[in-house]
């Protein structure tokens, strides 16, 4: 009888391909549900079966070895192949909808994507970028798989993913004129953000205008870019080329909140999805 070498172990394979994605072993925990110190042992597992090493990690950094990055497309073939052979119909047509809100989105959205569609690319995804309020409302009342939104201060359950840190932001050329009224830069009401900025200037008896309102981060980013006023942003979603000018202006600070993950999924394949974007956004907001 000719003799079979052992079978890959796909839960390995998934294991190593999310540490490539993710870069970070202890996301990648977060992501498939496991403790740091398995996911270890299963990348450990996989290198003993392939006699050679995939990753190369410093207490800095997780890269992949030159066998890593071959094996890594090889590998996700193989996970998408294995992924079909157990879809049903229904399965394969899977969909996860996911409100981001708009102050928190930034650029990890494209990052995101391509990662989830890097570890399943038969899932259908609906993102939609809103408000916080109009986005938890929309999951309370089941429009909405999960969301990704700052507290609000009336709301209360759900997974923190990490803090995020508010400033007065600006380009280095944009003059505030004293004794004038601060030119402000904000989303529409009801944006939380809008409201806590506009109470602690109020509280300071800082004298304010709002010199442009947007439908969007992306306006608001185009308009603090353009010079015409400074925004409220947390500092992970300032544009590039700006900086905070709070304490220049002495301003009050508008300090820090938390960025919650509210979820109804219990579907598997979607909550590994799921899990790939949380992590994602833990990493990024870590950086």
């Amino acid at each position: 009888m000719p003799h079979h070498a052992p079978a890959l172990d796909i839960d390995s394979v998934r294991a190593f391909s999310l540490i490539a994605e993710l870069k970070s072993f202890t996301r990648a925990a977060q992501a498939i549900g496991m403790t740091q110190s398995a996911i270890s042992l299963k990348l450990k597992r996989l290198e003993a079966r392939l006699a050679a090493r995939l990753v190369e990690r410093t207490p800095r950094s997780v890269r992949l070895t030159a066998a890593g990055v071959t094996f890594l497309e090889r590998g996700r073939e193989l996970l998408a192949a294995h992924d079909r052979a157990l879809a049903t119909d229904q399965a394969a047509d899977l969909r996860l909808t996911i409100g981001i809100s708009d102050h928190v989105a930034g650029p990890e959205v494209a990052e995101l994507l391509k990662r989830i569609n890097a570890v399943d690319p038969g899932l259908r995804l609906d993102v939609r970028i809103d408000l916080s309020g109009m986005l938890l409302d929309r999951f309370e009342s089941g429009k909405l798989d999960a969301v990704i939104v700052r507290r609000e201060k009336h709301r209360r359950g759900g997974e923190i993913l990490f803090e995020d840190e508010t400033g007065w932001f600006a380009t280095p050329a944009f003059r505030h004129a004293p004794g004038t009224a601060l030119r402000l830069a904000m989303l529409a009401a009801p944006c939380g953000v809008r409201a806590h900025a506009i109470q602690v200037l109020d509280k300071a008896k800082i004298d304010w205008a709002e010199a442009f309102t947007g439908g969007g981060v992306t306006a608001i980013a185009a308009a603090v870019l353009s010079d015409l006023a400074i925004a409220p942003l947390a500092r992970r979603i300032a544009p590039p080329g700006t900086i905070d000018v709070g304490e220049a202006l002495h301003l009050p600070r508008l300090g820090r909140s938390k960025v919650i993950l509210h979820s109804r999924v219990s579907d598997g394949r979607a909550l590994a999805a799921l899990r790939i974007l949380a992590a994602t956004f833990r990493g990024t907001a870590s950086r």
